[in-house]
């Protein structure tokens, strides 16, 4: 039994077909999200015209961008974190639903369970206490025989474990990394995302979070913009070779953003 229809899109965009819906995570889908600028290619207009499904990791504007969620199909419901549907009508988004931590929902073949994640879940981060705020998560993906797990953003959390024991996880995606030059909390690096697929144990891990966004004019300083510039390239591979290291029976699959890992071999 091999992969659900998968490519990833950039950032944490995944698409995904099971169950007979196609299901968009985290969509990040414009050049630029305030400061950031998009540094790989858009993704085409044919990859969204089916979708009918979004499922939000957190608040973060880097994976609830507003103006991507408005370029999707006129119907297309998005799921988010209890506690943030208000925040998502009162901007114009208006089939939007919630889930919350271990709770679990149905859209029509396809079961969603939500999982805990170690990430702030507030919008404008971690210093703030004004404006919407909502439990950071991540989602399990069940249909068609086959089980996805998609970490969010997220460090390492002893419920990682829980998710394993839930039964075989097919495919994993897992941050390595971020859009700046260095990671704060509750993000993975390439080292500690390989400790979480020990954990996991998943068929297949397919690297995310990586080689997308960087903030604008980064890349052209003469002291960071080198290491901007690796960092843009290097994070999966790393984390790829950690899962190698440590002799773990997992595949890993790296792919450029608009890549298939359902197609690598």
């Amino acid at each position: 039994m091999d992969l659900p229809e998968t490519t990833f899109l950039g950032h944490s965009t995944v698409r995904l077909r099971m169950g007979g819906r196609t299901v968009l995570t985290d969509p990040v889908l414009t050049t630029t999200i305030g400061p950031l600028r998009r540094t790989a290619p858009t993704p085409a207009p044919a990859e969204l015209a089916d979708v009918d499904l979004v499922l939000i990791s957190h608040l973060h504007a880097d994976h609830l961008h507003l103006g991507s969620l408005r370029l999707l199909p006129a119907g297309t419901e998005v799921v988010v974190p209890a506690g943030a549907v208000d925040w998502l009508r009162r901007r114009g988004i208006a089939r939007v639903s919630e889930l919350r931590a271990g709770q679990v929902r149905t859209f029509g073949g396809l079961r969603v369970t939500g999982t805990p994640a170690d990430h702030s879940g507030h919008r404008w981060g971690p210093r703030l206490t004004h404006g919407p705020q909502s439990d950071a998560m991540g989602h399990l993906l069940e249909a068609d025989g086959l089980r996805v797990y998609l970490a969010g953003d997220t460090g390492l959390f002893p419920g990682l474990d829980d998710v394993a024991a839930q039964g075989p996880i097919d495919l994993a995606a897992i941050p390595v990394w971020g859009w700046g030059p260095s990671l704060g909390p509750g993000h993975l690096d390439p080292a500690g995302a390989a400790e979480a697929v020990r954990r996991l144990r998943p068929r297949v891990a397919v690297p995310v979070h990586w080689g997308t966004l960087a903030v604008a004019g980064v890349r052209s300083v003469p002291r960071i913009g080198p290491r901007m510039r690796e960092l843009l390239v290097r994070p999966p591979h790393d984390f790829a070779d950690a899962v190698a290291a440590a002799g773990l029976p997992v595949e890993t699959r790296v792919v450029p953003p608009g890549g298939s890992p359902s197609e690598t071999r």
